[in-house]
């Protein structure tokens, strides 16, 4: 088992590698049509996750079952990224993370409409919370980085994320996560390619800035292969409540990040919503940070 330094090294590069993802997402559409670097994100994320299946010898099952799991784990891939793409006109690094901040809540209603498990109190009183946040940031005028469109968007890409998780645990294929991963980049890959008759019009015609080809690299290196490592190692070491705390600390920072550094203002209403949006997800949690605590500090 990892250290505890070691773990909580890895917990912090997650965080922070989501924490600046959006922005990198940003930053790789400013010279590129979206669909084009989500495209190209997937075509060099394929064969990196290939060779890194080679070179760790990682059995890639082709079963009914294990093909079936790669569909549904393409959908937190293809299927959620091609909204938060799309979204990236409409809304800021900041407000991009902050939504996908809501996937523990969505899959919370998700789960208890579909598959009638169970929601407590501070579970319905979190969501109530957090939609009144969503609100408040709705109706708080058309900005250049808040728009109505674009929080459509992230709710139907965060909708397609939690939609996979459910899928592929329902299939419960005997995939090991990196062949899990690299059988989704390749379905998602597959699905990509099928945009090319819509996006053809856009196809680059100039070389992007430097900007734009660093921040491409980014999101194929770090947020495709390197957070997958991270993830989960973390889920084999840490309690769910621990590692789902991310999606808490993760919109804080990157508002904070596309703040500085890409100077996305954002008015008080904004980040008032954003407040009691982040309270909704504490409120959440309540139960499970409780009973952690309990765990790790038992009464004498």
């Amino acid at each position: 088992m990892p250290s505890p330094i070691n773990l909580m090294l890895t917990y912090g590069l997650l965080v922070f590698i989501w924490a600046t993802t959006p922005l990198a997402i940003v930053w790789s559409v400013a010279d590129i049509h979206p669909m084009w670097t989500l495209l190209f994100r997937f075509l060099m994320a394929l064969p990196l996750a290939v060779l890194i299946l080679s070179v760790l010898k990682v059995k890639f099952p082709t079963h009914q079952s294990a093909c079936w799991s790669y569909v549904a784990g393409s959908l937190s891939l293809i299927g959620s990224q091609i909204f938060t793409y799309a979204a990236t006109a409409y809304l800021s690094s900041g407000l991009i993370a902050l939504m996908f901040g809501l996937a523990p809540i969505i899959a919370g209603l998700i789960g208890r409409f579909a598959y009638q498990q169970k929601l407590v109190a501070w579970q319905w009183l979190g969501m109530a919370t957090s939609i009144i946040g969503l609100a408040v940031i709705c109706l708080s005028g058309r900005q250049q980085h808040v728009q109505p469109l674009g929080i459509a968007l992230m709710l139907l890409s965060v909708f397609a994320y939690a939609i996979s998780m459910f899928w592929v645990k329902k299939i419960n294929a005997d995939v090991q996560p990196m062949a899990q991963a690299t059988g989704s980049i390749l379905v998602s890959t597959a699905l990509a390619l099928l945009l090319l008759p819509w996006i053809w019009q856009y196809v680059p015609t100039e070389v992007p800035s430097s900007k734009s080809l660093l921040a491409l690299c980014y999101t194929v290196v770090m947020a495709s292969v390197v957070a997958m490592f991270c993830y989960f190692k973390l889920v084999q070491n840490l309690q769910a409540t621990t590692l789902s705390l991310t999606t808490v600390m993760t919109p804080i920072l990157a508002i904070l990040i596309g703040a500085y550094f890409n100077n996305e203002q954002l008015s008080l209403q904004v980040f008032v919503g954003a407040g009691i949006i982040l309270l909704g997800l504490l409120l959440y949690f309540f139960n499970d940070i409780k009973r952690y605590r309990h765990i790790k500090n038992p009464p004498a």
